[in-house]
């Protein structure tokens, strides 16, 4: 060991001996030193590259991490602009008249303030001595089959009466208002009870009459004779001091006291959503209902209510912010008319009780006024129709107004920058709602086609409901498209499409509104009703340019001047095409192959008509208009239109995308080994089969999307494009129907196909009003414009108009409903119903009012 290791050593030196080791107070020869400062040198450059590196690291992971977080919060950032509406706007000092009203489409009958947290009053209703279940009524339920129900006559304002037709019996709801004092006023309900003369004996019927108190205010019950609530007095902030007073059934106007049997239910509940459920765990079978004449029966009523206790309850039971809720029951047999009335403190000098005959005076000089109003509006008598005519279409206009919802709460929303999703900031939403039964929220597309109706009736509503949707813009432009606002909307709502997301668009038709009203001004800027256009312009106009702005930038197409939509369905494989629920039009065939090269023509369509509308309003504003225009001009060019839209193949505008025509729904294969049970295998699904690849060309679906460049007046008026679009709207085999235009030519392969196993056809085939009323619109448009086509859309507007009014009448007689789309074979009404939304667009059709 000795001997090698100095072997190793003697190889180190030259000479025979051992170096001496260095004495310490000996430097090292210059060329050493040199060595070993070179060595020091690049080891501290080193060392310092690689501190700079890691703090210009950090630097840019915590840059990269506040960018981020900043980039998530935009999403739930509101717009900087003033809001458009005063914080105050709807309140009782400042809209007295619009207080007060029946804000709760979602329930047969109930009215509530235009406030975050109102007091609510509403009416159940159930059927006694029936063979069948316990069938209570509150909220407006397709899967309670009522004959129909709906406003036949309601202003928005002052008062409305409204017919629901139960099995054998009939409730005519009506209420009226009165101003006074600080707090909106009084109103009065009625409720008179008829049955069917085909009914074998006179039905008993509870109704129940409730208010509910959300998380602020109180009520007390005042029970006379042992169990009836003869009234409840309460208190809240926006309301003050308050009294609902319960009047005794009567048989007609002055008549005698019926009997009747009395219940109450005095609670408290931990939100507006669960009052229906509370009512009906409260109900008890011990009562009896011994009327003077006639044999004792037990009946069923509220009892008292035990709330549900969870013993895995973590919190608290008193961390819920429970409310006051009071209910009233009356059961009585028919016929039969009660009264409720409600009085606010602050009204001091109160002529009378608006009750009996005074309500009934009151009433019919309301009815009076709207019928005049109505006739002076659409002049239906002058255009012939008939009174049953002319009473659907009051209830069409009605079922609109008594339609409009107050929403308060917070949207969930997300960006691809948040990992969750998050809390919008809370905001209230003055709306008209699709359908009181299936859709009783705000949907963003089908707003502007609501108001196109409402601002011929009352456009201080259209402004107000505008103003309410502008107000809920982010910093970055973007309105949530479906507002599910409050636990009440919310528990209507599959938990699948609560959620939000930020880059998703949905047709800017509020545009058609303001279009509106901005041609009222401009044509009659004397009328008193249009006056407050101008100032409420000028203050959504900052709003208005943001929106229009995130249109123009996140929604654009591959091209210069093309667009496309964002939020297509992405799982190819379970879907015959994947949907676009952001287009409105949802299951309409577009290219089968998502990709971000695609080009939609009807977003480029509603793009040339905003740009058109904002270049307008900026130069009503005296605003730079100049930019819009220029896009306007762009857009509405038939040459690029036809450069990025024509398809020869079709004669026809079309989509283009990464698309195939040969896609079907396939059984798909699930190999089960040989003598293995076959239940404990998946279910085979139908999927999606591709027998021809995709590439990259026109979509060629022939339907509404084909017809945009026509329904928002781009094409010009000597196009002979306007030909074809024409030829194909006329022809049986493809668009026309007696009852309207189909959604999808009929020879189109995907015509009535199902989307999925369990996804029927819905924009494939049936007939929808929103677009036939544009179509309408636009045959009317080019009947009045010269060009080569007049005289064809002429003809065809006439035709076109009769079968779709004709239609939606019948069927409203045959069912009793407005429905949300037509069969095309038959004409008959689908979908959900009542759906007064925009199928209520048919009066503007009857009133040819554009």
């Amino acid at each position: 060991l000795q001997k090698g290791r100095m072997g190793r050593q003697r190889k180190r030196v030259v000479t025979g001996e051992a170096a001496p080791p260095p004495r310490k107070d000996e430097k090292p020869s210059a060329f050493h030193r040199k060595e070993k400062k070179k060595k020091v040198d690049i080891g501290k450059i080193f060392i310092n590259i690689s501190i700079g590196l890691c703090i210009f690291s950090l630097i840019w992971f915590f840059y990269a991490l506040y960018m981020r977080s900043s980039l998530a919060k935009r999403v739930v950032t509101l717009h900087p602009s003033p809001p458009v509406l005063d914080a105050n706007s709807s309140s009782a000092s400042v809209s007295p008249q619009r207080f007060w009203g029946s804000y709760r489409p979602q329930v047969y009958f109930g009215m509530k303030t235009r406030s975050p947290r109102s007091i609510v009053t509403g009416m159940m209703w159930m059927r006694q001595f029936s063979d069948m279940d316990v069938t209570l009524r509150h909220t407006c339920e397709q899967g309670d089959r009522l004959r129909g129900y709906g406003w036949l006559m309601h202003d928005g304002l002052t008062f409305g009466v409204q017919e629901i037709r139960d099995n054998d019996f009939t409730l005519t709801t009506e209420f009226v208002k009165r101003m006074g004092g600080d707090h909106g006023g009084d109103w009065t309900w009625r409720i008179t009870a008829k049955q069917h003369s085909s009914a074998p004996q006179a039905p008993v019927i509870s109704l129940m009459f409730y208010a509910a108190a959300d998380t602020q205010g109180s009520l007390e019950a005042h029970v006379e004779e042992r169990n009836r609530l003869a009234s409840i007095t309460g208190f809240s902030e926006e309301l003050g001091n308050f009294k609902i007073t319960f009047r005794k059934p009567v048989t007609g106007e002055l008549s005698s006291a019926k009997y009747a049997s009395y219940n109450y239910l005095q609670t408290v509940s931990p939100g507006l959503e669960k009052l229906t459920d509370i009512v009906k765990h409260s109900l008890n079978r011990r009562f009896v209902y011994s009327p003077p004449s006639g044999e004792k029966r037990h009946y069923i009523a509220v009892d008292t209510y035990k709330p549900p206790h969870h013993q895995n309850q973590q919190k608290p039971a008193d961390t819920i912010r429970e409310s006051d809720f009071v209910v009233h029951q009356v059961t009585v047999q028919m016929p039969f008319q009660i009264e409720v009335l409600f009085e606010s403190g602050s009204f001091h000098n109160r002529p009378n009780q608006l009750v009996g005959s005074i309500m009934t005076q009151e009433l019919e000089n309301r009815k009076a006024e709207f019928d005049t109003k109505f006739e002076k509006i659409f002049g239906l008598e002058s255009r012939g129709f008939s009174q049953a005519n002319i009473k659907f279409g009051k209830a069409a206009l009605s079922n609109m107004l008594g339609g409009m919802g107050y929403f308060y709460g917070q949207s969930v929303v997300q960006s691809v920058y948040n990992e969750y999703p998050l809390l919008y900031p809370e905001g209230a939403l003055f709306t008209a709602v699709p359908s009181r039964s299936f859709f009783p929220r705000g949907f963003l597309w089908d707003e502007g086609f609501h108001q196109l109706l409402l601002s011929k009736w009352d456009p201080q509503v259209t402004r107000e409901a505008i103003a309410h949707w502008i107000d809920l813009m982010n910093m970055e432009g973007w309105i949530p498209r479906e507002q599910i606002l409050g636990d009440e909307a919310r528990s209507k709502v599959p938990a699948e499409f609560v959620v939000q997301r930020n880059e998703n668009a949905n047709p800017p038709t509020l545009f058609l509104a303001l279009q509106e009203l901005t041609e009222q001004l401009s044509s009659n800027p004397e009328n008193a009703a249009s006056q407050p256009t101008l100032p409420f312009l000028r203050r959504l106009f900052p709003r208005l340019k943001t929106w229009f702005e995130w249109y123009n930038t996140t929604q654009t197409g591959p091209k210069p001047n093309s667009y496309r939509w964002r939020g297509r369905d992405k799982d190819t494989n379970l879907f015959l095409n994947p949907k676009t629920l952001t287009s409105g039009l949802d299951d309409y065939p577009r290219a089968s192959h998502p990709s971000a090269d695609e080009r939609h023509v009807d977003l480029h369509c509603w793009m040339s008509l905003s740009s058109g509308i904002m270049a307008s309003i900026a130069r009503l504003l005296g605003e730079p208009h100049q930019d819009y225009e220029l896009t306007h001009k762009t857009l509405s060019d038939n040459n690029l239109l036809n450069e990025l839209h024509w398809s020869e193949q079709l004669h026809a505008y079309s989509d283009f995308g990464n698309h195939t025509q040969d896609v079907s729904l396939q059984q798909e294969k699930v190999y089960v080994p040989p003598g293995q049970p076959r239940h404990q295998f998946p279910v085979a699904r139908l999927v999606r089969s591709v027998r021809r690849a995709p590439k990259k060309q026109y979509v060629n679906a022939l339907g509404y999307v084909s017809l945009f460049p026509f329904l928002l007046h781009i094409v010009t008026p000597d196009s002979p494009k306007l030909e074809h679009i024409f030829r194909d709207m006329r022809d049986p085999n493809k668009l026309w129907t007696p009852y309207g235009l189909r959604s999808l030519s009929k020879a189109d392969p995907l015509y009535m196909k199902r989307n999925t196993e369990h996804d029927a056809p819905y924009w494939r085939g049936p007939i929808w009003i929103n677009i036939n009323y544009l179509a309408v619109r636009a045959l009317h448009h080019y009947s009045n414009t010269e060009g080569p086509y007049q005289e064809k859309a002429a003809a065809l507007y006439e035709e076109l108009r009769t079968n779709i009014v004709n239609n939606v009448y019948r069927q409203y007689v045959e069912t009793g409903y407005i429905w949300e789309q037509y069969n095309d074979a038959t004409g008959r009404g689908q979908g959900s119903h009542p759906f007064t939304g925009w199928s209520a667009l048919t009066v503007l059709m009857m009133a040819e009012q554009y």
